[in-house]
């Protein structure tokens, strides 16, 4: 065990970080850094310096000597910055590419009433809220999307499923409105968490905020915060942003995978109710006659990694000290951008694939007369215009379903002689039996507010595009 302790020691006994310290930790933390952060913390430099000359504790001098060696710095090939064990993270190295060009001692001046504390907090939130934003604007994309898809289809007659069984007629317009709104509310989830990353820490240096006479709120104009997080320890220890951040992800990516589990359904051979264009399918490689929705699938599959990361995020925040803590810093936050970039890939591609899909209507109208579907209007018709009990009425079309199951038929297979045998002293006409078993009928009679009827849904769709072009 002795020799085994030696590897970490020099001559004299004493220990040295070893090879393993700087390769499995501050190597890839320092490639995470220069991938995201090395623009938002030269950002941050350059308003921090502006903000010290304003408050007269730099000279215009130093401040633009500092300056000019900030943008000299942002010119550099980003390949060029590779990790040194001679720094311990980006954040020296990039003083000390300062200081080679105007000296150490003013490259530190930069740093006067500002800590990596609440640089590190300013960073993550300025490459946070841009991948927020990304995700926003993609989304409203893929949301616009849904709802041309929604506007060609209002009379477009399928059927709607409960518990994975058929259940009642509706459309296909009906269908993605319900999907369009579940995305309105994601993005709305989306813009809070914007709007909770968009504050400013800066200024809280260490975690109390500093003796210098800086200006906080000036920071926030430079930086185009939408405001500052005012306590300090406040700014420094808080995770919220990214709990929020995280949540949003989960939210947006777990609902959108729901309704690609959907289509996928609705594309398989057996329901052929949807098919993928021709540019977002593949073939098999022994099957000839297959037409694979992979995008879908893939989209489903990265949705789901989105989301991961997200929980990813929940997780590591979870039962830590209420404080600067590296568990929420340099480890953690590569797991919200990747998050957000997969969300970001499912959001364009799904966008894609909706603007181009085909719906078969022939084939969805014949699937919604199967299966009794409308068997709900028989109890309802009942009730409404024969004067049954509402309990009563639902137990005589309970008894009709039972009968066709029995029978191996379909609704509109019967007679309806057989119905009136079936209700026992009610005598149905002929024409409200047709009306019954028809499902253009069944989804025009649900007329009422967010109903399937295709005038209703022409108005929702109406309501959401004037909605949209006043935002």
């Amino acid at each position: 065990m002795t020799d085994l302790k030696q590897q970490f020691q020099l001559e004299d006994g004493t220990q040295f970080p070893g090879k393993t310290y700087a390769n499995e930790l501050l190597k890839p933390v320092f490639d995470d850094q220069k991938e995201y952060l090395l623009e938002a913390m030269l950002l941050i430099h350059e308003a921090h310096t502006i903000m010290l000359n304003e408050q007269g504790i730099l000279t215009k001098s130093e401040k633009d000597s500092i300056l000019a060696a900030i943008h000299s710095v942002s010119s550099l090939d980003p390949s060029s910055l590779t990790y040194s064990e001679e720094f311990e993270d980006l954040f020296f190295y990039v003083e000390s590419k300062i200081g080679e060009i105007i000296g150490d001692e003013l490259a530190g001046k930069m740093h006067i009433a500002k800590s990596r504390n609440d640089l590190g907090e300013g960073m993550y939130r300025i490459i946070l809220r841009q991948f927020i934003k990304e995700l926003i604007n993609e989304m409203n994309k893929l949301k616009n999307a849904v709802l041309y898809q929604a506007e060609q289809h209002t009379e477009s007659i399928m059927p709607a499923h409960t518990h994975t069984q058929p259940a009642q007629p509706t459309t296909f317009g009906h269908y993605l409105v319900a999907i369009h709104d579940n995305l309105s509310r994601d993005i709305n989830r989306l813009h809070q968490a914007h709007r909770t990353v968009n504050q400013s820490p800066m200024g809280a240096a260490a975690i109390t905020t500093s003796g210098f006479p800086i200006n906080r709120e000036r920071m926030v104009e430079l930086l185009d915060f939408d405001g500052l997080v005012e306590n300090s320890y406040d700014a420094i220890a808080t995770g919220d942003y990214l709990i929020e951040s995280a949540q949003a992800l989960i939210s947006t990516m777990t609902n959108m995978g729901r309704w690609l589990q959907e289509l996928l359904r609705m594309c398989s051979k057996e329901v052929g109710i949807i098919k993928v264009s021709d540019a977002y399918v593949q073939i098999s490689s022994i099957m000839p006659q297959k037409r694979n929705p992979v995008s879908i699938e893939h989209s489903r599959a990265i949705a789901s990694s989105a989301a991961a990361e997200g929980l990813s995020v929940i997780h590591m925040i979870h039962n830590t000290p209420y404080g600067d803590i590296n568990d929420t810093e340099d480890d953690l936050q590569p797991h919200l951008y990747k998050g957000y970039e997969k969300a970001v890939r499912v959001s364009k591609i799904m966008n894609a694939v909706i603007l181009t899909i085909d719906f078969d209507k022939e084939r969805a109208y014949s699937e919604a007369k199967k299966n009794m579907i409308t068997i709900t209007e028989l109890a309802d018709v009942l009730a409404r215009d024969y004067g049954v009990p509402f309990r009563n009425a639902h137990k005589a079309a309970s008894l009709v379903s039972k009968y066709a199951s029995n029978q191996g038929l379909e609704l509109y297979e019967l007679k309806v002689e057989q119905i009136n045998n079936l209700l026992e002293g009610i005598e149905i006409d002929q024409k409200d039996w047709e009306a019954i078993i028809d499902p253009r009928t069944f989804v025009e009679r649900r007329k009422i507010t967010g109903g399937t009827n295709p005038d209703i849904v022409k108005e929702m769709i109406i309501k959401r595009k004037n909605s949209q072009s006043q935002t």
